[in-house]
């Protein structure tokens, strides 16, 4: 696993991104134009872990987005909104087999320095999947905002809105 690394995403690595949604996100289906759009708003926030062989391990979406402001799951975003201040990390999903190395730590210090580099204010995502004390290990906090109970709510009961300050 210590030899996997994180590369851009491509066109071409959809497929396989889709195959360990499937795998890791059972729960929280998204279409493939989802991630296609998203690859094609904003390509540098979108990697790729490749293994050894090539094969990919896993994948992190991300793009800027409005602080305080979710977008729907599954939906089309049309644009990046002007002024948006924040880096929204849309999804991080790891295989089994490319989890313990430290390599979602990597990609979420290396999206970290680049928001900050570009300008931006700070990061936040919707925690899924148990995954709170991962985020707040990457220095993340929960911001309790009762005008988005009902996007988070379309996740599940346990989604939680997470927010890091970047010092610029």
């Amino acid at each position: 696993m210590r030899s996997a690394l994180w590369r851009r995403m491509a066109p071409a690595d959809l497929p396989a991104v889709m195959r360990i949604a499937a795998v890791v996100h059972p729960s929280y289906p998204e279409d493939e134009a989802v991630f296609a759009e998203r690859l094609q708003l904003a390509s540098e926030g979108c990697h790729v872990l490749a293994g050894e062989d090539g094969g990919l391990l896993g994948y992190l979406v991300s793009h800027p987005w409005p602080v305080g402001t979710v977008p729907a799951l599954n939906s089309l975003l049309g644009a990046i909104p002007p002024g948006a201040g924040n880096w929204y990390i849309h999804d991080l999903a790891l295989l089994p087999a490319g989890r313990g190395g430290g390599a979602a730590g990597r990609i979420v210090a290396q999206i970290a320095e680049r928001a900050m580099r570009a300008g931006f204010a700070s990061l936040a995502l919707v925690a899924v999947n148990d995954s709170t004390g991962f985020w707040q290990r990457q220095g993340f906090r929960e911001v309790h905002d009762p005008a988005l109970a009902r996007k988070l709510a379309s996740y599940d009961d346990a989604a939680r809105y997470m927010r890091r300050d970047l010092q610029n």
